[in-house]
């Protein structure tokens, strides 16, 4: 590994990526696991990173950038916010340096919104926003949507995020799907496809009524009872109801002509694709793991240039 520069890590609540980098920012090596901040607060961040690197055969003294959840108050070392509104390279300035290690282990902030009304942080997506808008959108407005457990879409100016607004969307899903009277409407359905009529029509609904949104998830239920609403069904209506409400929130603020770029990846992605697609929403999209890929990337670069 002697052309190795450094190690790139995305550490989530649930999950972990590490990517061995090359300065110019080729993949030597990538690992993936489910070992998320929840796991590493009692196995233990460094013992959690050393694994990985010794899987890699990688010297353990390269130098590491890390963003995500290690930097939260309960995680390896807490790595503050940065206020918004902010340019995206201010993230880069408030690396925090993990003491007690002998590699420069540097774990990147988060971006906080400090209004009284609409408090709201994010951590890790603040690198997928740099990683994602550097190279073709480092001027102009955009609206980002970056789908997720919670999902986070952000208002960005000229690479300075002006605002953003987190929705629970994912979480509710889950909680929705698993713990209340409609885990009986889903229980053996199939993965949900984004052309299926009921998850189209479920957004377009939600999105144009979002105020009858819990009714039309009664529905999810009933019409199950009475119509023989398919478990499969069940779930893309549960799952498009909540997609369009959450867009429905979003587009809210009078940015509603703005194109969306989604930072996304995966069938998590494909669904928003479909939904934006149901609701005639220009967008783009940029995957979720080259940009915060390219964004720990330029972070790297910026600390040991």
């Amino acid at each position: 590994m002697a052309d190795a520069a450094f190690v790139a890590v995305d550490w989530g609540t649930s999950s972990f990526r590490l990517w061995l980098m090359s300065k110019s920012g080729e993949i030597l090596g990538e690992r993936r696991s489910g070992e998320g901040m929840t796991t590493a607060m009692r196995t233990g961040f460094p013992d959690v990173l050393a694994s990985h690197l010794s899987a890699l055969s990688a010297p353990s003294d390269l130098p590491v950038v890390v963003c995500g959840m290690a930097g939260a108050r309960q995680g390896w070392v807490e790595a503050g916010y940065v206020d918004v509104p902010a340019d995206l390279a201010d993230v880069l300035k408030g690396a925090v340096r993990v003491p007690g290690e002998a590699a420069d282990i540097r774990i990147l902030p988060g971006l906080a919104q400090r209004s009284q009304d609409t408090p709201d942080v994010m951590r890790g997506e603040e690198t997928q926003l740099l990683g994602a808008l550097s190279a073709d959108y480092a001027t102009g407005e955009q609206l980002v949507c970056m789908p997720g457990t919670h999902s986070k879409w952000v208002s960005v100016s000229n690479l300075k995020v002006t605002g953003f607004s987190t929705y629970m969307t994912g979480e509710l899903f889950d909680v929705i799907s698993k713990h209340s009277i409609l885990s009986h409407a889903v229980e053996g359905a199939e993965t949900v496809a984004g052309d299926l009529p009921a998850f189209q029509g479920a957004v377009a609904e939600s999105y144009e009524n979002p105020q009858m949104a819990t009714n039309r998830l009664f529905t999810v239920r009933s019409g199950q009872l009475l119509h023989g609403l398919s478990a499969t069904d069940a779930k893309a209506k549960l799952s498009g109801t909540m997609i369009g409400l959450e867009i429905a929130g979003a587009r809210s603020s009078g940015r509603n002509d703005a194109k969306v770029i989604l930072v996304a990846s995966g069938a998590l992605g494909e669904l928003y694709k479909a939904a934006f697609a149901a609701l005639s929403i220009d967008f783009v999209t940029i995957d979720a793991d080259d940009a915060v890929r390219r964004g720990l990337v330029a972070a790297a670069n910026a600390i040991w240039q």
